[in-house]
């Protein structure tokens, strides 16, 4: 009987981490819960030398919504990488499962779930800068940051073929840090 039970505890254990929904990092949580993805691994503290860092996997060609929360205490402008401060470098590795390829890939911030995201809440793309060294992605060779009434940023000029990994990266800047948020993920995929 024991080792019937050992047996099926080992075999479990691969289960439950595969439907793992929240991934923290840093001063933050990651999750997958609105479905459409999933998370495989998150690491990073969210500074420059040491971004936030998410492997996921898009299995549809549709937008999909990857929810932030704040874990530990807000720090305005700390730089040390412990606390929630308004800036998070990203790096987003993600495996296009879709059976589509992608020739674009845009990226939407949202305070509120289903709201753009507007000047007022403080969050961008680093909309300060007007010139970002922090967007980049060896899939795509170029972007366009579009601000009001929403925060956008869209990969162009690539393309992603079926099971390859896409690579994004950039800066999220919110001057009056919230506990929760979300970034609106969206493959596009070619016109028929």
């Amino acid at each position: 009987m024991a080792i019937l039970a050992g047996f099926s505890v080992i075999s479990a254990a691969p289960a439950a981490a595969q439907e793992q929904k929240d991934w923290e990092s840093g001063p933050y949580s990651f999750s997958d819960e609105l479905g459409g993805f999933l998370i495989k691994g998150v690491s990073g503290k969210g500074t420059h030398d040491d971004p936030i860092v998410i492997h996921e996997e898009l299995v549809s060609a549709t937008p999909v919504t990857l929810t932030i929360r704040a874990i530990r205490p807000i720090r305005p402008f700390d730089s040390s990488g412990d606390y929630v401060s308004g800036i998070m470098y990203m790096r987003i590795h993600a495996l296009n499962n879709s059976g589509q390829p992608w020739v674009e890939f845009e990226f939407e911030l949202q305070e509120i779930l289903g709201q753009p995201s507007t000047f007022g809440d403080g969050l961008s793309f680093d909309q300060r800068s007007k010139t970002p060294e922090n967007i980049a992605s060896p899939d795509f060779a170029d972007f366009d940051r579009m601000f009001e009434p929403y925060d956008r940023l869209l990969f162009k000029d690539g393309k992603v073929d079926p099971l390859k990994t896409a690579q994004f990266e950039f800066l999220v800047t919110d001057y009056t840090p919230r506990w929760t948020f979300y970034i609106v993920q969206d493959p596009r995929i070619p016109s028929t």
